[in-house]
């Protein structure tokens, strides 16, 4: 049972700050009215990837959690990233700062990869489940610079 409490709380968190992020944003989205670059996504595809990597994302730092390899400078990058993934949606769809958010997000990129190598090093598998989430945040990144040089 203790094992279960673990993984509900460290997947809730992130589902339910994606969730509420999503909702924050709901009424700002413009992604359907801006010119797309190549390679982009139906719009469709957002929320479904995005609960995937949340999920993953618990599920890893679960796993870390559940043995005890959880130190303050872990804890810190982990829910750093967490707080910088949800205000770039806030910064590129609310305040529509297309430039300001391309920084954001690369800034995101460096502490997932940071993350990604504290995670590995504690255990291989909670570091490599990661590695979906940098993929994606990789081709956010490459989209959102695409956005600004489209839509000004």
């Amino acid at each position: 049972m203790q094992k279960f409490k673990i993984y509900f709380k460290t997947i809730l968190i992130p589902v339910l700050i994606g969730g509420i992020v999503g909702i924050l944003i709901s009424g700002s989205m413009d992604y359907n009215y801006l010119e797309k670059p190549f390679l982009s996504p139906p719009s469709i595809l957002f929320p479904i990837v995005w609960t995937i990597l949340y999920i993953l994302m618990g599920i890893s730092y679960g796993i870390l959690k559940e043995k005890k390899l959880i130190d303050p400078e872990t804890k810190l990058i982990y829910y750093l990233q967490l707080f910088v993934n949800a205000m770039w949606s806030i910064i590129f769809f609310i305040f529509k700062w297309r430039f300001f958010a391309f920084l954001w997000i690369i800034l995101l990129d460096i502490l997932v990869i940071i993350m990604i190598n504290k995670f590995y090093n504690k255990d291989k598998l909670a570091g490599l489940l990661q590695i979906p989430y940098l993929i994606w945040i990789l081709f956010a990144t490459y989209l959102n610079l695409a956005f600004y040089l489209l839509n000004g």
